[in-house]
C-alpha cells in the first residue's frame, strides 16, 4: 500500500481506480466491510483501490476540544489498512479552509481533477463538503456529469455487525476490552516509545517498562492492570499492564507500566505496539511495597492461567 500525505502527491490518475472516504478511526469490523467491497470491486474492473481519508480527524479542527478521543493514532491506521491489500492511502491535511469546500468543488477538485476515479463507494448516510451538505444524491448527480459511478453500502450490511467507534470507545472507557476488541476485529492497540521509568519493579523483582504515546489524542483504556502482548523489535511477548498513578508509591501523573513475563532485556528507547487483550482488576492503593509486591504476583499468575486457556 503506498501512502501519499495529500491528494496533489497523488501519481496514479492514469488508472482507473476505486475510491472510498472516510476517517476510518479505528478501522473497525463496520469499517472492513467498506473495503472488502472497495477490494471485490477493484478486482473487477478496476487497476487501483484508494482510501482518502484526513489528518488531523475532522472533528479536532472543527471542534476544538482538546476532549477528542481517537480509536487510532495515523501510524496505527496505518498499519491495520496495509493488512487489507489496498493500493493506496491519501491522507488529506484537513483544515478549515478544506472543510469549506462545496460538496461540488468537493468532487470537481479533489476526486475529479486531483484522482481521477472512476467508482466512489461509501457508506450510507454519509456526508460531505462545507457543512456536511454533500450526499449520496448529490454524489450520484455529479457522477453523471464527470463521469463517475457511487456505490453506496447499505445500513443493514453496516448494522448487521451492530457496531460503531462510539460503541467502541465506551467499552475501552470501561476497561471492558473484550468487547470492544469483538468489534474491532483485532486486539486495541498502544503504540509508543519506552523511556525511563523510577525503577521501582526492578527493585521489587517486577521489572517494568514505561511507554510513551506521543499523540495526546489516543483513547487510553480505564485506569486498572491488564493482560497484554507486546511486539516490539520483530519480537512478541506476553505481559501484565499497569494503567494509573501508582497511589502505593507516590505518583504524581499516569503512567503506562508493563511487566513482561519472563523477559529481562533492555529496551529503553525502542519501539512497541501494546495489543490490549483484557483487564484483570482496579488500580488499588496498597499498605506497603511489599503488599503491592504479593499482588503482582498474583496478577502474573492470572494472566499465566488465562493465557494457557486461550492457547
Amino acid at each position: 500500500m503506498r501512502v501519499h500525505q495529500s491528494v496533489e502527491n497523488y501519481d496514479h490518475k492514469e488508472h482507473l481506480s476505486v475510491l472510498t472516504i472516510g476517517t476510518f478511526d479505528g478501522v473497525h469490523i463496520g469499517h472492513q466491510k467498506i473495503i472488502e467491497r472497495l477490494n471485490q470491486i477493484k478486482s473487477q474492473d478496476f487497476e487501483r483501490s484508494m482510501i482518502l481519508t484526513f489528518y488531523p480527524h475532522p472533528r479536532m479542527v472543527l471542534d476544538q476540544s482538546n476532549d477528542i478521543k481517537m480509536l487510532t493514532t495515523m501510524e496505527e491506521k496505518i498499519y491495520l489498512l496495509e493488512k487489507f491489500g489496498l493500493d493506496d492511502l491519501i491522507i488529506e491535511p484537513f483544515t478549515k479552509e478544506f472543510s469549506r469546500l462545496s460538496a461540488l468543488d468537493f468532487v470537481r477538485n479533489i476526486l475529479i481533477n486531483q484522482l481521477n476515479i472512476k467508482k466512489l463507494v461509501i457508506g450510507y448516510d454519509h456526508h460531505f463538503g462545507k457543512n456536511r451538505e454533500g450526499n449520496f444524491e448529490q454524489l450520484s448527480e455529479y457522477g453523471e456529469l464527470y463521469d463517475y459511478s457511487v456505490e453506496e453500502i447499505s445500513a443493514q450490511e453496516i448494522e448487521s455487525v451492530s457496531v460503531s467507534s462510539t460503541k467502541i470507545r465506551k467499552a475501552i472507557e470501561n476497561g471492558d476490552m473484550e468487547k470492544a476488541n469483538k468489534y474491532l476485529g483485532y486486539n486495541y492497540l498502544l503504540t509508543g516509545k519506552i523511556i525511563t521509568g523510577q525503577g521501582i519493579g526492578r527493585k521489587i523483582n517486577f521489572p517494568t517498562v514505561n511507554l510513551h504515546i506521543a499523540e495526546d489524542y489516543k483513547l487510553i483504556p480505564n485506569k486498572g492492570v491488564y493482560i497484554v502482548k507486546a511486539n516490539f523489535n520483530d519480537k512478541s511477548n506476553f505481559g501484565i499492564m499497569n494503567i494509573g498513578f501508582r497511589p502505593t508509591v507516590g505518583g504524581k501523573g499516569q503512567t503506562i507500566e508493563i511487566h513482561l513475563l519472563d523477559f529481562k532485556d533492555d529496551l529503553y528507547g525502542s519501539s512497541m505496539q501494546i495489543e490490549v487483550l483484557m483487564r484483570l482488576r482496579d488500580e488499588k492503593k496498597f499498605e506497603s511495597i511489599e503488599e503491592l509486591a504479593t499482588q503482582i504476583s498474583k496478577d502474573e499468575e492470572s494472566a499465566r492461567n488465562w493465557l494457557m486457556k486461550i492457547k
